[in-house]
């Protein structure tokens, strides 16, 4: 949705991971319609780089945070003021035969993808309970909605993270606050990129090779984009979404059904 809106105006969202990928292209739809936009990550020198890329849309601020951790979490939602929409894409991939996945790998798949959507929540819902408004999306995966091979942390994360989605979408039904989740196949962004080194590094495949695998799941047969990503969080967020709550809705050319 590229052409500028008045639908969010007067609210304030924060994205998290919004220094690149699809948090940037979510940040970018957010403000074009009408939100105030708060990037969050771990980067600051990237998050002020999109920042500057973003200016031209509307107001945007960013927060260096790692939202693994506690504190830090508290201090930069502290810092971010009220929150009206929040949307947690800050995430992490990496493989690994099961037998080859040890307790850190385990634990950063856990911490970065599950556990820092958590904090991020556990953060602004109560300024939304108190408001009676609010929207949190969850940027899951097609791997919490069904199994891949070699990245059962990751699948486990996010599978995870659809659960924290339906269980607490529950608890505020009548609160005036949805929670949905939004499931990504492969996007053309940094993780697939690097989900196409790892295969090529362990494997006598090319690029190209590795790119036709992986878009042989998908029945369009193409990587779904960021902004594809971002229509469907922003859709969410707007007036008219409100009877949706509780759902992870798969973006994936049909991967799943």
């Amino acid at each position: 949705m590229n052409t500028p809106t008045s639908l969010l105006n007067g609210q304030h969202a924060v994205v998290t991971g919004g220094g690149s990928g699809i948090g940037a292209a979510v940040a970018q739809a957010l403000l074009r319609a009408g939100a105030r936009v708060t990037l969050m990550g771990r980067n600051a020198q990237r998050l002020e780089a999109q920042r500057a890329q973003c200016a031209a849309l509307g107001e945007v601020s960013c927060i260096s945070v790692d939202v693994t951790h506690e504190e830090a979490v508290a201090r930069a939602f502290s810092e971010a003021g009220a929150v009206d929409i929040l949307v947690n894409n800050a995430g992490q991939a990496q493989a690994a035969p099961f037998t080859h996945t040890d307790m850190t790998l385990w634990q950063r798949m856990l911490d970065v993808n599950l556990t820092g959507v958590f904090l991020g929540t556990r953060a602004v819902l109560p300024g939304m309970l108190e408001r009676g408004h609010g929207r949190i999306v969850n940027v899951a995966s097609t791997a919490g909605q069904i199994g891949y091979a070699y990245v059962a942390a990751y699948c486990a994360a996010k599978h995870g993270v659809i659960g924290l989605t339906r269980s607490l979408a529950l608890e505020v039904a009548t609160r005036g606050i949805t929670v949905n989740a939004v499931c990504p196949g492969y996007t053309e962004t940094e993780l697939l990129h690097a989900s196409l080194e790892q295969i090529t590094s362990k494997t006598s495949r090319t690029e190209e090779q590795a790119r036709e695998a992986l878009l042989r799941t998908n029945p369009q047969r193409r990587f779904v984009s960021p902004e594809q990503v971002a229509d469907a969080v922003l859709w969410l967020c707007q007036p008219g979404s409100d009877a949706i709550t509780g759902q992870s809705i798969s973006i994936s050319g049909g991967e799943v059904m």
